[in-house]
Formats: structure tokens, sequence, C-alpha cells
């Protein structure tokens, strides 16, 4: 593999810099630098911006509104994203959802949808978990029964990451239980958030953040066009959406950047102190993670390869799911150990832009380095977690 950018890739890698730096909001930036939440107007917003610029569907078909860029072109963009520390795209949609459609759905679903997810006018948000099928996704028991041309769906969802902020859902549903395998008889059925019968409920998580939701359905009628290709095919069009998932849990350019990040900050002298950087040990451990988060790079370049020549990723999503969360954990678990007590601290609101001190408080120190460990120890468990992972490359790849 040729690692070096030809004249015409650097030229792009120019156009990219220069977008971050004109067209990225100053407010929004801030935000982002001092870690502050960022309202769903906020989010929005850029997605917009990215979409304006043509570059939000950077894996669709040409046809359906995709950048058509090559792999090394894609590669190259999401490591200035993440260069520039701007807001990750929301997946759901774009990464998720869209993908099933334009692969699965109808010509009538195609021009429905598609465009409103492309330009980030519609919010989607993800309907596979149950409070008793999380990991065997195949135990999940909500129903959609039909009853003429509509489906009536029955049953709760959890771990809905922003629901609360969504307009649509998708979701795996039971359509039939006469089945022989569990797999068969789901369906993938898409859901109007605003239909009577749904409910969203918080679900608090360990750093008192809203992030995820259950959502609840009750007696809840959904037209029948809005079924994704054929009842009781699902399960295959949710396993190609989780290969899709899986290859972006990776976040190889998020933790190239958060690395570099660390690696600056422990290069500092503290209070005339020598720099953690030159403690051997903690050195050892940081080049450690950085060698591992190389070999994951080109992992990740393979299959960019195969999917611009129109493979859905395969097994070796898994591999990229399970080594990307193990290193983000890893880069959270340095993190900590360089704020050492510092990260204890933790002040509600501090991380407002109207805060006392807010120059100086938020990403730029270290009490928001424990509520990122504990928020991220469910990455590898989202997605399909690591285990699961391992028995899909054993049977798949290994051929056990």
């Amino acid at each position: 593999m040729d690692v070096n950018f030809s004249a015409a890739e650097l030229e792009f890698q120019s156009e990219v810099r220069k977008f971050f730096q004109e067209k990225y909001p100053a407010d929004i930036r801030e935000k982002q630098d001092k870690g502050v939440s960022l309202s769903r107007e906020d989010i929005i917003r850029w997605q917009k911006i990215v979409y304006e610029q043509g570059w939000a569907a950077v894996n669709w078909p040409v046809e359906y509104g995709g950048t058509g860029w090559t792999p090394v072109q894609k590669y190259i963009f999401e490591s200035e994203f993440a260069a520039a520390n701007a807001p990750t795209i929301i997946p759901f949609g774009l990464k998720m959802v869209g993908p099933i459609i334009y692969t699965f759905g109808s010509e009538e679903q195609k021009q429905r949808f598609l465009p409103d997810i492309l330009a980030s006018n519609v919010w989607w948000c993800q309907g596979y978990s149950e409070p008793g099928a999380g990991s065997d996704l195949a135990s999940l028991k909500m129903r959609a029964d039909r009853d003429g041309d509509h489906f009536v769906v029955n049953g709760t969802k959890t771990w809905t990451t922003l629901g609360h902020m969504a307009d649509w859902i998708f979701c795996l549903v039971r359509t039939s239980s006469d089945v022989q395998r569990r797999q068969e008889g789901i369906s993938f059925l898409l859901v109007d958030m605003a239909t009577p019968g749904v409910t969203v409920r918080p679900i608090i998580t360990i750093e008192g953040e809203r992030e995820v939701n259950e959502v609840h359905f009750e007696d809840v009628r959904v037209p029948a066009d809005n079924l994704v290709g054929e009842e009781g095919k699902g399960w295959t069009y949710g396993k190609v959406l989780l290969q899709h998932e899986r290859t972006n849990i990776a976040g190889v350019a998020g933790s190239k950047y958060r690395l570099g990040r660390l690696k600056a900050k422990t290069s500092e002298s503290i209070h005339g102190a020598d720099p953690l950087r030159d403690d051997p040990i903690f050195s050892r451990k940081l080049a450690a993670v950085e060698i591992e988060l190389k070999a994951l790079e080109y992992t990740e370049l393979r299959t960019l390869a195969a999917v611009a020549v129109g493979k859905a990723p395969g097994p070796e999503s898994s591999i990229l799911k399970i080594k990307g969360t193990e290193l983000q954990q890893a880069i959270d678990e340095l993190f900590m150990e360089a704020a050492g007590y510092y990260a204890l601290p933790y002040v509600p609101g501090q991380y407002r832009l109207d805060f006392p001190d807010a120059d100086r408080v938020g990403f730029s120190t270290e009490t928001r380095t424990s509520l990122r460990y504990f928020n991220n120890r469910k990455a590898s468990i989202y997605g399909g977690s690591n285990e699961i992972q391992k028995n899909i490359i054993s049977k798949h790849v290994l051929g056990l």
C-alpha cells in the first residue's frame, strides 16, 4: 500500500482544511473545545453546513447524493474532521437508516425519506435493544401486528441514544412468532415519533447526562407503507446496518485526535516538574496504544476500499469495533492516569459558557476527564458487545 498522498490528494486535503477554517462556526467550535454540550439546534446547523458543502453523505452512492470519493479521500476527510475537533455527524440517519433505505427500500421510500436525511431536516434514532434483548437481539419481543393497511406496535425499546431529540425512529419488530428460528419473523419498520402512543422516558447515565432513553409503544398505528423491504426480512437488513455501525464505532480519526491532545498535554512541565511523557512507564503505555491505533488505521483503510467498490463491510467491521472501542477506553485510562486526583471534582454547570472562569474550565482542565471515562465504558457494549463480535469473527473469519 502506498502511504504517500498524491498531488491531487494533497490538494483535496488543503480544500478540506480550508473548509473547516472558514465554515466551522466559531460559537460551535468554542463549545466543542471547552467541552460544552451542544444543543439540537447547534448540531443540525453544523450538519446543514456540511450538507451545503456537498459532503454530508460520504459513503452514499452518487445517485442518492453521495460524494463519490475514493477511500483515500474519505480517510483524509475523516482525519481533518477529527483534527478540527468538529462535532461528529449524528449517525442514525446518514450512516445507518439511510443506507438501509437506499439499498432495500421502495422507490417511494427513497424519494420520501432520503432527501430529508441528507439535508438533516429529520432527526432519526435507533430502536433495536429492548429491556430483555440487547446483545441477544434475536430475542426481541416488540410486536407489530398487521391491521389492514397499518401495523399496530406494542413494546419497549431501550438505550435509545438521543431519542428525546428525534423525529423518527427505525425499529426491528416482531411481525410473526410462528417461525423455526428466532431471527425469522422480524421486520424493519419506520415510525414517526409524534404518533399517538409513543412515549419517551429518560435514562440518566452515570456521568449525569441524558443521552439515552426508553421508548414505549402502546397501540401505535404505523402505516404499512413504512415497512422497509419484505416482511420478516428485518434481521437481514439489521445485520447490514450493524456492520456499517460497527465500522463507524471504531472512531480511528477521533482516537488519533485525542491521542495527539494527550501527548501534547503530557509533554508540558507543570509547576516545574518533569513532563509526564518523560516517565518511562507512562511513555511505554502511550507508545503501545499509538502502535495499535496505527495498525487499526490500516485495517480501516482496507475496509473503506471494499466499501468503495460496492461491498458492505464484512466481518472485519467486528475487528474494527473491538479494537476501536478498546483503544478509545485505553486512551481514556491514560487521560485519567495523567490527570490524577484532578479528575475527581465535578461542579454541575461548569460546562456552560457563562459559568465563571469558563475560559479555564471544561476541556482545558481535567475535571471532564472522569465524566468521559465513565460514559465511554459503554463503548465495548453498544453496537453489539465485543464478546458477540468475537463470536462473529470466529464463525465468519476463522470458520470455527
